[in-house]
């Protein structure tokens, strides 16, 4: 970590390395990142952030030939049909290897955009500007692009690092409440699996924890950032950790039914609250099956509830979870795989828990109490 006046760098390193730059105003740096190479830039954006793009927009039509596609909101966007209309206009404007992505808006965008300039001429460079604190902890970092299908979500992409992320903390200051509480949901998910001060920043003051203008939220912003870059770094491509550590798959605690509940709702609940469930899900799948302690286990629902987020879910049944589950890219033939903790930052991977264990943790979901 490099404090430079009012940004912090956080670096990737690896294979192909890049910054991840948390600061204020930093439209600026754009031009950097990008290099001079590039002539032409498309700027992949959620429709409904025009007036608040203006800014890197303008800062993008200084420098290059700026292509602006609005894309639909919300997962809406993680279309192969909207993908192809970006095809397209990348084809008629004539972009070529040397030109270049920037996306502009939350985690779907992201996750399109990233996709479109992973599969654009097999890759062209791309910088994500994030604009919810979930695209700022989870989506924009990593390199993990992907659409979703009618079979689930997130099951058609391809890993591609970005050049550079840049997270502007001021774009939080005009997101609207639920989405910030709902982006807690992948901040307080990697307090359990790496960063227990996390949890003891949201557990003191959540208030202060969601606070747009004060200064724990940028904190924990920069550690749920860190968490997920020493796990990229050390599991580019999520094929598995050492010494036991589940390696990248750590990154999906909780989201094994948080992706079945986000299918059933037909994705109109948003990604961090069905974490937060998911994340309780199987904190009690992990104590019936020997895992975890009931204080830890009781403490996820206590931690996710505190800044808002609801912890249980009763609106699709077992039995329809149970098979969206089964599809999920974790999943190993038939069986089931779940990222568990045996303690707060000590991950391990549940291979193969009884049927038994699965509908007892979602009793539990769906009725709120053990």
């Amino acid at each position: 970590m490099t404090d430079q006046g009012t940004h912090t760098v956080l670096h990737v390193g690896g294979a192909s390395p890049y910054d991840v730059v948390v600061g204020r105003a930093l439209a600026d740096r754009l031009p950097g990142i990008l290099g001079e190479a590039v002539q032409r830039v498309a700027f992949l954006h959620a429709a409904e952030l025009t007036e608040l793009a203006e800014p890197v927009l303008r800062v993008l039509r200084e420098h290059y030939d700026v292509l602006a596609l609005g894309l639909p909101s919300g997962e809406a966007t993680k279309a192969a049909e909207v993908a192809n209309e970006c095809w397209d206009a990348l084809g008629e404007a004539g972009f070529t290897r040397s030109d270049a992505v920037v996306t502009f808006g939350g985690g779907a965008t992201t996750d399109l955009g990233g996709f479109v300039a992973a599969t654009w001429l097999r890759g062209v460079r791309v910088v994500h500007v994030p604009t919810t604190l979930l695209a700022m902890v989870d989506a924009a970092v990593g390199g993990k692009t992907g659409i979703n299908t009618g079979a689930g979500k997130n099951l058609v992409g391809s890993f591609h690092e970005p050049a550079g992320v840049l997270v502007d903390l001021d774009t939080l200051l005009t997101l609207p409440r639920e989405e910030l509480v709902a982006g807690m949901g992948e901040v307080v998910k990697c307090g359990f699996i790496a960063d227990p001060v996390i949890l003891d920043l949201v557990e003191k003051d959540p208030d202060a924890a969601t606070d747009p203008h004060g200064p724990v939220l940028p904190e924990l912003v920069e550690r749920a950032i860190r968490v997920k870059i020493d796990v990229v770094v050390a599991d580019l491509k999520e094929t598995g950790g050492s010494d036991g550590h589940p390696g990248r798959e750590v990154l999906n605690y909780g989201h094994t039914m948080a992706h079945a509940i986000e299918r059933a709702e037909r994705y109109s609940m948003r990604h961090g609250e069905a974490v937060a469930i998911g994340c309780c899900y199987v904190a009690e799948l992990a104590r019936l099956a020997g895992h975890l302690d009931d204080a830890t286990a009781a403490r996820h629902a206590t931690a996710f509830g505190a800044v808002g987020l609801p912890t249980t879910y009763s609106g699709a049944g077992f039995d329809d979870l149970l098979a969206a589950m089964r599809v999920d890219k974790k999943s190993r033939g038939n069986t089931l795989r779940f990222v568990v903790l045996d303690e707060v930052a000590k991950p391990v991977v549940l291979t193969g828990p009884s049927e038994e264990h699965l509908r007892a943790a979602y009793d539990v979901m769906a009725g709120g109490a053990a």
